[in-house]
């Protein structure tokens, strides 16, 4: 029964997306205004700094998950 709240809810999460822009209108800017001024690294410096967004998050459930997980471990072996 559990498993299939889980599935239903990852199902409409996936369908319920929008289209949108892939960066937000100041990002655009400052890729544009780099590009036209010759600058071909400012691409990178963006992609990296998406890829950090995207990792803490993830970084500090883990923490958060292996922190609960030794708990509830402790408290089985007591």
């Amino acid at each position: 029964m559990k498993c299939s709240w889980l599935f239903l809810i990852v199902v409409l999460m996936l369908f319920a997306t929008q289209t949108g822009f892939a960066q937000c209108p100041n990002c655009r800017a400052a890729v544009q205004s780099g590009l036209n001024s010759g600058a071909t690294n400012v691409g990178k410096g963006l992609n990296q700094g998406i890829l950090y967004l995207l990792a803490l998050p993830y970084l500090i459930v883990g923490i958060i998950g292996f922190m609960w997980y030794k708990s509830k471990k402790a408290q089985s072996n007591s």
